[in-house]
């Protein structure tokens, strides 16, 4: 059931047991959200309700941050559409860089409801891994009736791939990649072209004289300057070795994505301080890369010292279970604090999103989630769900009936 479209409210929650995942948790704590942001967090007698101001009362549930999905697809890779809805990957282009994954992204995909109904109110969406060089990521909310109302920053990163997909995809065509060799060369000649790019473009303007600028190389030189992240999609222990090798031979800022064999190399990967998002956990061992994917592996980096962020790698798996894939981690001996800061702060941070989403902290984004009590624990769910303070979820435990706000204008 849909609810009309909503407005953005001031709302104190109070009463619940609150996680705000950067602290200790607050029992019989509050939080106040104004204009949007959070601007307190505390216990109930510390958070008091400005006049006139909904109250919420939490008493009995779980009060957190919203949680945040690091890699996925939503909106490019639509749900129940088939060839229609399927944006993920341009694969016309080995070095795909100018390609950005805001321009593909659907907000109407099945998969956005999906989200709240997990608890997820954030989303890196990423092109495909069907390219050397895939395209720019993006970070949005996961409700809104257009991606520029939903877009929280852009780009984030880009996105690259070593290894099966895109070998695969250019040796069909008998092109240029077919082996990991190929693959490698594609990067690091794009990387060439960048570099003499940034020097050319910046000696001719401090000349004074107009430069046509290039799409391609003006993305990957802001990887080269340090503004953007490089999210490399690899499975396998040798692939992450050569996503290092290239990351220290250019000074690029490297994200494992996947990293499926990343607990092979767990003591390298927290000795150069990279962080490894990794997922998807659930899914069948489909090709050699991921013949090592396990549960436990999420744990393994985590104590070795590595950033952890846990994915769902959405539609590959549904966006709503990540929390189940935190939950199943700790199963497999990953610290609880740990799994829950992987699907909240640590997303946030690795992706450079922590200004805003990610934690309880006063200034951040009020994207806060009511749950029926531990989210670690499958029997929970989701009872009410904020994106910028507006109620985008509600769900009846006396009656089993949910509803989710409808963000499109429909007249009558």
């Amino acid at each position: 059931m849909m609810l009309a479209l909503l407005t953005m409210e001031d709302v104190l929650i109070t009463g619940g047991y609150v996680v705000p995942v950067d602290r200790e948790p607050i029992t019989d704590g509050a939080v106040l959200i104004q204009n949007g942001k959070i601007v307190a967090v505390g216990t109930s007698s510390e958070v008091t309700a400005p006049e006139g101001i909904r109250v919420v009362d939490a008493t009995g549930r779980w009060v957190l941050p919203g949680f945040v999905e690091s890699h996925g697809h939503l909106g490019v890779a639509e749900e129940a559409e088939g060839w229609a809805g399927n944006d993920t990957n341009e694969m016309t282009d080995p070095n795909g860089a100018r390609f950005r994954a805001l321009d593909g992204i659907n907000p109407a995909d099945l998969g956005f409801q999906d989200a709240l109904e997990g608890g997820v109110t954030s989303s890196v969406i990423k092109p495909g891994s069907g390219n050397p060089i895939g395209g720019q990521t993006v970070a949005v909310k996961n409700w809104g009736r257009t991606v520029d109302e939903m877009l929280v920053r852009q780009p984030v990163s880009v996105k690259s791939a070593l290894g099966e997909n895109p070998k695969r995809v250019y040796g069909e065509q008998k092109k240029t990649p077919s082996t990991r060799l190929g693959v490698a060369a594609i990067i690091r000649e794009a990387f060439f072209k960048a570099q003499d790019y940034r020097e050319r473009r910046d000696h001719t303007r401090q000349e004074g004289k107009p430069f046509e600028r290039d799409a391609t190389l003006e993305i990957l030189a802001s990887v080269l300057d340090g503004d953007l992240p490089w999210c490399q999609h690899t499975h396998r222990a040798d692939d992450i070795a050569t996503a290092i090798r290239l990351s220290e031979e250019f000074g690029y800022r490297l994200v494992v994505n996947h990293g499926t064999e990343g607990h092979l190399v767990a003591d390298l990967l927290a000795e150069k301080q990279i962080p490894v998002i990794i997922g998807p956990l659930f899914t069948t061992r489909s090709k050699v890369e991921v013949r090592e994917r396990h549960l436990r592996n999420p744990g393994i980096l985590d104590r070795a010292g590595v950033e952890v962020a846990i994915t769902t790698d959405h539609p590959v798996i549904p966006i709503n279970f990540l929390v189940h894939q935190a939950t199943l981690a700790v199963k497999e001996g990953m610290d609880r604090d740990a799994a829950l800061r992987s699907i909240t702060l640590n997303p946030a941070r690795i992706m450079g999103l922590d200004d805003r989403v990610g934690s309880l902290t006063p200034g951040l984004d009020g994207d806060v989630v009511i749950w029926s009590g531990d989210p670690l624990d499958v029997m929970n769910r989701a009872l009410q769900v904020f994106v910028d303070g507006r109620e985008v979820l509600t769900y009846d435990e006396a009656t089993g009936r949910q509803q989710i706000a409808d963000p499109f204008y429909r007249e009558g």
